[in-house]
């Protein structure tokens, strides 16, 4: 048996990690500052969480939700807490594209509405109706087209506006930023105004923030930086540090009841204790306050260089766009600077994603070797 054939891949294995250090099967050091698509949240082998883990495993490793868990209610608290969302409910699954499943069927039973309104650019997942939310008809099956969704342009609210006049809207879904892509970033106005027609018209907002969320922005949640609050939010990525897990985090005017909902593997003991691991390092290192700072001077730095033209986002997820395709930029990074860098659906940007706790003198060295590869 041979493995199914659908990653573009290139001839690098990395066997050993450490923080944002990567050494490949031949020897090579390589600089992570994509962090495998935003997972690396605090950085590779960070010793708490490997700590966290093995200490779990040594007790038990997994049960099912038939049973009670208690450092689910560990993880839900300390969640709540660092993200200032006390007073919601967590819902724990496997992968962001499992969770933006469970908010959008969760906002359907809520409103029992079936139409939800999404935006161009988009990505919400690989999954049946998460992927028909995505804007990318190629990787949309037959069996996941649905008329139910509806597209609308990102950071245009006169569309947005005239969407809810032609439709009843169960639910708006939009993400914190738009991380595949290439990191564009729906305006403070825009979110604001999308928190106000959802609640004119009875709506559920629920902000993506499987990549954009848990600190990488410069705040827990992307859309904090609006001021907005959402109905649902769905998280996944960074939250586990690489270990499978996501969630769904669901306003009190939600109302759970017995196999509304269901996972058999989500929020396991394994993967809840990595969770709780993330949070306590995030927190312990004050590692939000670190994406903030770092990525604004991170920023004004990128965007001196010749050849690029700008650079969006905030805090450590940033897309830089240049004034040439970046396959080649990519390569030559990866093959002579031995930085590992993102890709976009925007074919002239690179995306950025390390862990929050990203060394300085590692991003001025990354802005050194783009300058070299941008004049050669």
């Amino acid at each position: 048996m041979k493995l199914f054939d659908v990653y573009p891949l290139y001839d690098i294995e990395p066997v050993r990690a450490l923080g944002s250090t990567l050494w490949a099967a031949d020897g090579t050091e390589y600089t992570d500052l994509y962090g495998g698509h935003a997972v690396i949240s605090i950085g590779h082998s960070h010793p708490h969480y490997v700590a966290r883990i093995t200490e779990q495993l040594q007790k038990i490793g997994f049960y099912s939700n038939s049973v009670k868990i208690g450092i689910q209610e560990q993880l839900a608290e300390k969640l709540g807490q660092l993200s200032g969302y006390p007073d919601y409910d967590l819902f724990l699954v496997n992968s962001g594209a499992e969770a933006n499943e469970n908010a959008l069927k969760l906002a359907s039973f809520h409103t029992g509405r079936a139409k939800v309104l999404v935006f161009k650019q988009g990505f919400h997942g690989r999954t049946s109706l998460a992927v028909a939310a995505t804007d990318n008809p190629s990787i949309v099956a037959p069996v996941n087209q649905t008329e139910n969704i509806i597209f609308a342009p990102l950071n245009d609210l006169v569309a947005a506006e005239a969407a809810f006049f032609d439709h009843d809207f169960a639910a708006v879904m939009v993400e914190g930023m738009q991380g595949v892509a290439g990191v564009y970033v729906p305006s403070v106005d825009f979110l604001q105004g999308l928190r106000s027609l959802c609640t004119k018209h009875g709506t559920a907002l629920i902000l993506d923030e499987v990549q954009s969320g848990y600190g990488r922005s410069g705040k827990f949640f992307a859309h904090q930086l609006a001021g907005i609050k959402a109905d649902i939010i769905t998280i996944a990525k960074g939250m586990g540090n690489g270990f499978p897990i996501g969630g769904v985090l669901i306003s009190p005017d939600f109302k759970a009841k017995h196999g509304l909902l269901g996972t058999t593997f989500g929020g396991n003991h394994l993967a809840s204790a990595a969770g709780l691991a993330v949070l306590e390092v995030i927190e312990l290192e004050n590692l939000i306050n670190h994406a903030a700072t770092l990525g604004a001077a991170w920023i004004e730095t990128l965007k001196q260089i010749p050849g690029v033209n700008e650079v969006r986002g905030h805090g450590l997820m940033l897309g830089v766009g240049l004034d040439r395709p970046a396959g080649p930029i990519r390569d030559a990074l990866i093959h002579h600077h031995h930085v590992f860098t993102g890709s976009a659906a925007d074919k002239n940007s690179i995306r950025l994603l390390p862990a929050l706790n990203l060394a300085p003198e590692l991003a001025t060295d990354f802005a050194q070797a783009l300058a070299a590869v941008l004049v050669a």
